[in-house]
């Protein structure tokens, strides 16, 4: 669960891509929430658990892509 959201908090602080390889999820996965952190979860961006409570929050909103991203980590 965790490791998800900071996937995305690392992508999306525009860290660099090699740093963020070493952290769990795939591109895929990353790519798939990204823009739905950005824009349900902007003002919690560096808060690790707040993003991932933020996204849970909008879970119905959410693109499927990053609906089935959460589904397939049991969140």
């Amino acid at each position: 669960m965790r490791s998800v959201v900071l996937v995305l908090v690392i992508l999306l602080s525009e860290t660099s891509l090699s740093f963020a390889q070493g952290h769990m999820g795939t591109p895929q996965e990353q790519q798939a929430c990204r823009r739905d952190a950005q824009r349900f979860c902007r003002k919690q961006l560096g808060d690790d658990n707040a993003v991932q409570q933020c996204l849970q929050q909008n879970r119905t909103r959410l693109s499927k892509n990053c609906q089935r991203v959460f589904a397939s980590r049991g969140m």
